[in-house]
């Protein structure tokens, strides 16, 4: 039996290896591919809702636009029928003062016992429907002034929530940007929500328009 047992060692040691070794190169490969994997997916997304935020900021800026430039034109017009109906008050006056002067004539004559010519009586009734004339387009002028200018300042009005809601959606791509480079979801996910709201802003100007 002893002399049996040197082989027996001999043997195993010759079957069983110094150390026990894993090969782990194999998972860590894995495991970076699963990083990868991920980090891939969530640059896509971030890729996709920036370009979806970039499109909604261009529209928003072209409606920003457009209400500003449209708001300026409706004030140039308000401005227009305002020197127009400033005119229509100036030729007013101008047609009262001459009626008073001719008023003033045939109360003298009459004072005085004289006949009042026919043609004073006609030009003074004239006078007097030309003043109603001129006074009712003065009015018609500052009314369709007062539409011109409320219409502009609506216009306004909404071009500042355009100009909200693209700020919002600029700031979204921004953090869009740094959740790319840091590729952090938290920071993606603020992206998200002020991108959103910032949508949902610009779509209620626009509904309210």
């Amino acid at each position: 039996m002893r002399e049996y047992l040197p082989r027996l060692f001999h043997f195993l040691s010759w079957t069983m290896p110094e150390e026990i070794e894993v090969d782990t190169d194999k998972l860590r490969e894995a495991i970076d591919e699963e990083i990868e994997k991920k980090s891939a997916s969530l640059l896509r997304l971030i890729a996709l809702t920036t370009a979806f935020f970039a499109a909604l900021a261009a529209i928003g800026s072209l409606l920003a636009g457009g209400s500003i430039n449209e708001a300026l034109a409706l004030k140039t017009e308000a401005a227009q029928k305002q020197a127009q109906a400033s005119d229509q008050w100036a030729y007013y006056q101008a047609k009262g003062i001459k009626a008073a002067i001719l008023k003033s004539q045939m109360e003298l004559l009459a004072a005085e016992g004289k006949p009042v010519a026919p043609d004073l009586d006609e030009t003074s009734r004239r006078y007097a429907e030309e003043e109603k004339s001129i006074s009712a387009a003065a009015h018609e002028l500052e009314k369709k002034r007062d539409e011109k200018d409320e219409e502009a300042n609506l216009l306004i009005n909404r071009h500042h929530y355009y100009a909200y809601a693209v700020a919002m959606l600029q700031v979204a791509i921004a953090l869009g940007a740094v959740a790319a480079l840091t590729r952090k979801r938290p920071a993606w996910w603020v992206s998200s929500a002020l991108g959103l709201l910032g949508g949902a802003l610009l779509l209620w100007a626009w509904g309210a328009g």
